[in-house]
């Protein structure tokens, strides 16, 4: 792990640190070659295949209690299991609150999607 990323996790519990890990480790299975960028700031870990907002194709939002897995075009996106939460025009996340949301396959088909859109 990088020490950029450790730092930023820091501040969290450990269950949900590893959550996060958990889940970074999937995007990036499902996102080879991807850009990971520590955002302290906007308290996101982005993940696209370029720097701009506009190559976003999701992000890691660690809170105290779950890890939100935010898709940059999430309203577009086809959600059969209605896992996807969120009003916004663009945005969506779906809550993470243990390792077995993370390994749901609705999510990996979520992911793999979101890269389609790309």
């Amino acid at each position: 792990m990088n020490p950029e990323l450790e730092i930023f996790l820091s501040p969290y519990p450990p269950a949900i640190r590893a959550l996060a890990l958990k889940a970074r480790a999937l995007i990036l299975e499902e996102m080879p070659g991807a850009i990971e960028q520590v955002d302290p700031p906007s308290r996101i870990i982005a993940y696209g295949y370029g720097r701009k907002y506009a190559d976003l194709v999701c992000a890691l939002a660690p809170f105290n209690d779950h890890v939100n897995l935010m898709f940059s075009r999430g309203a577009t996106l086809p959600d059969p299991a209605s896992i996807l939460q969120g009003t916004g025009k663009k945005a969506r996340h779906v809550k993470l609150f243990s390792e077995a949301d993370v390994a749901n396959p609705a999510l990996r088909e979520l992911l793999k999607t979101a890269l389609k859109q790309q």
